[in-house]
């Protein structure tokens, strides 16, 4: 499983025109299933990126989790994490999991992340969203789990 994960500031995701989740101060968590992927891999993901220690402690050290902080997290499923643009210009998405499963393992990080006490909002799978954000630092990731 493969998330993009970015600490910001403020983070939408807005669906035909409808905000449909928002945050402030938090991780904004592009999230991807492989076809390998089960919900104990979610649930690994969701762990990891709720201890995942990058906003700053008081000596100003990226030492704080999201739970640390008492911050919020947008789920967004974004399938384009598995591109491989290793032939020719245009990327092939053949190492995402089929949608079915996709979906699955998308709810159920969502579902982990509550679990953990993480208050989440989300985009809608396999919809046209568009995304804003106000990145926080810059802070971006790529976290991997198998």
């Amino acid at each position: 499983m493969r998330s993009l994960v970015q600490r910001v500031s403020t983070a939408q995701v807005v669906v035909e025109g409808t905000t449909i989740g928002d945050i402030g101060a938090g991780l904004l968590i592009f999230v991807c299933g492989m076809p390998e992927d089960t919900t104990a891999t979610a649930a690994k993901m969701a762990a990891k990126l709720s201890k995942l220690r990058i906003f700053k402690d008081a000596d100003g050290r990226m030492n704080r989790s999201i739970l640390d902080t008492g911050g919020s997290a947008l789920v967004v499923s974004q399938f384009t994490l598995a591109g491989d643009t290793s032939r020719g210009n245009r990327p092939g998405f053949s190492g995402a999991a089929p949608p079915d499963l996709g979906e699955a393992l998308y709810e159920a990080v969502v579902r982990e992340l509550l679990q953990l006490g993480v208050p989440v909002s989300t985009g809608q799978f396999g919809a046209d969203m568009q995304v804003a954000l106000v990145n926080d630092g810059p802070v971006t990731l790529w976290v991997e789990v198998d």
